[in-house]
């Protein structure tokens, strides 16, 4: 953190001492259905919180004097007013740091807490990680009647968000594996490449290690000319995806091969994607952190102006899903 001092910082300084709140009230006595769902919910099994002689964990203070959805009607405006001054000049966002709490006796059931709230101290500005701002000190003086039973101070950063850059969310990865590692060197290639069983014939996708047909595990591959029609699709609105912007059609594409795959259909807008549309494979190649990535898509037929030749990648800017 670097420290400073500006013209703001020196008006936020006549802050200092200010009341907060006064006379605040907390809005239940200290009881025990309170203090058994703390210590339920921290797991805390001391039985000196159970009981007749029951005491309240120390660390439940500022439970006791949190104004809840309705708020504080104790406050003096003076904080407001000082956190208005940090919104107009950029410092809209806040955070908690830490807190300290000192006891001076323990609170029992029955105990009804009034207290008082102080800006205690305003820091010069500071920059931090998350941004640019001021760190505020509030100290809260916790009484049962005129006793003093205890003192929380909370400390808070008000600043304005550091700029940073907008990383694009990176492309999902296909996985490949043994069985389809195959597939996607062909992809890479910029060829379709579809396994054909060595014992019947049939043609599979996606690549399996053996025929679904005649259970040979033997297989060779032949070359897909890319032609296809739609024969199903969704169109994705929600939930977003990283590095996709909805609305975009995926299309489970059958193959002049009689094979189906499933990926991006492009060329067309979302809306107009049809069952039937004739489309043709084109090679989409993307470049991240992780290196080059090619995806095979497909294109609506009619809007290619060129026959496609085997081999050949398409160009880097069609968005592309994983087959």
């Amino acid at each position: 953190m670097a420290g400073g001092t500006d013209a703001l910082g020196a008006r936020l300084k006549t802050y200092e001492g200010l009341p907060a709140s006064r006379a605040g009230a907390g809005k239940d006595p200290v009881n025990l259905p309170m203090i058994r769902h703390w210590c339920e919910v921290m797991g805390d099994t001391n039985p000196a919180y159970r009981g007749a002689d029951a005491v309240a964990p120390p660390t439940m203070l500022q439970a006791w004097t949190m104004g809840g959805l309705s708020g504080n009607t104790a406050r003096t405006g003076a904080y407001d007013e000082m956190s208005a001054l940090l919104d107009e000049a950029g410092c809209v966002s806040i955070v908690a740091t830490d807190c300290e709490q000192e006891y001076l006796r323990p609170l029992r059931p029955g105990d009804e807490l009034v207290f008082d709230t102080v800006i205690e101290t305003v820091s010069g500005r500071k920059t931090t990680k998350l941004g640019t701002g001021y760190f505020v000190t509030t100290r809260t003086d916790v009484r049962v009647g005129a006793e003093l039973v205890g003192v929380h101070r909370l400390r808070v950063l008000k600043y304005a968000p550091a700029g940073r850059p907008v990383k694009a969310p990176a492309r999902p990865r296909p996985v490949v594996n043994r069985d389809n590692a195959g597939f996607w060197e062909g992809v890479a290639e910029g060829r379709l490449l579809i396994q054909r069983c060595a014992g019947c014939g049939a043609l599979r996708h996606p690549w399996l290690p053996g025929c679904n047909a005649c259970g040979c595990l033997d297989w060779d591959t032949v070359e897909s000319a890319g032609d296809g029609t739609v024969y199903s699709y969704v169109v994705m609105h929600h939930p977003p995806f990283p590095a996709f912007a909805p609305p975009y059609a995926v299309g489970l594409v059958e193959l002049a091969e009689g094979v189906r795959m499933v990926s991006n259909v492009v060329g067309v807008p979302y809306d107009k994607v049809r069952i039937g549309l004739p489309v043709r494979v084109e090679f989409c190649r993307f470049e991240d952190e992780e290196g080059a990535l090619t995806l095979p898509v497909f294109r609506a037929a009619d809007t290619l102006d060129t026959p496609r030749t085997p081999g050949a990648l398409g160009g880097p800017g069609a968005p592309g899903g994983e087959a």
